[in-house]
């Protein structure tokens, strides 16, 4: 079972809306990941800039042409929406995915990396082999590009954060397009402890949240989500 540690850091911040096209430079060189899902452990989304096995992991990652840590990393709330769909090979059940054009919040943890070492998380995360740069200039220009039809192959800005670019990644299809599935309790485990580690939330708040996006609804409870946490915790 994943720890529920929880860290209490500073409060989450939300993007501000990008700059225009002609504002920025034509190759950043710092950009804010966040992640939404499994990567927002920070152990985790090392092993996708160091190279190995992550815990439970059933392949390999070749890791990133540059290994440094992140420079930095702090909660974020993107606007849209998490959703469960498709099949997790790793997880069993439904996987996470973001529609950014959905009503909601989601929280995220964003990471200060070189625009390098994101397009090397993107490519591991897309079943490709990270050897070359990823062009971030047409989803900086338009706010989201697809590179295929893979469930992590489309591009996402929703904004900038100090003044550099947030990007992620998700599926090509949209929630209302999107065949729901109900994720695993080691799933909701992993997801748990990342918004632990990222935004300080108790095993209730976060059985809360998880029980109800999409995919979830329907199929787990709070109390439900609550007991595979590992049973009754904080609330906050």
């Amino acid at each position: 079972m994943v720890e529920i540690r929880r860290v209490v850091g500073p409060a989450a911040q939300r993007p501000e809306p990008g700059r225009a096209a002609a504002q920025r430079p034509a190759v950043p060189g710092l950009v804010w990941y966040a992640a939404y899902g499994s990567n927002m452990h920070a152990e985790r989304l090392n092993v996708y800039l160091r190279g190995g096995r992550p815990a439970g992991g059933a392949r390999s990652c070749p890791g990133a042409r540059d290994r440094r840590p992140p420079r930095r990393s702090l909660p974020v709330l993107l606007p849209g929406v998490l959703y469960f769909a498709s099949l997790s090979l790793m997880w069993t059940g439904g996987s996470g995915f973001y529609d950014p054009a959905a009503d909601g919040e989601v929280p995220a943890r964003a990471y200060l990396l070189t625009a390098e070492q994101f397009g090397d998380i993107a490519q591991q995360e897309m079943r490709r082999a990270p050897l070359e740069d990823l062009d971030l200039s047409p989803v900086l220009a338009t706010g989201r590009e697809q590179l295929g039809t893979g469930r992590y192959e489309t591009l996402v800005h929703p904004g900038d954060l100090d003044g550099r670019p947030v990007l992620t990644f998700t599926a090509s299809w949209s929630l209302a397009e999107a065949v729901l599935n109900a994720p695993s309790a080691a799933y909701l485990r992993n997801l748990a402890s990342g918004l632990a580690e990222a935004h300080g939330w108790g095993p209730g708040r976060a059985a809360d949240y998880l029980s109800s996006r999409p995919g979830a609804a329907g199929h787990w409870s709070a109390d439900a989500v609550r007991r595979a946490l590992g049973g009754a915790g904080p609330a906050g």
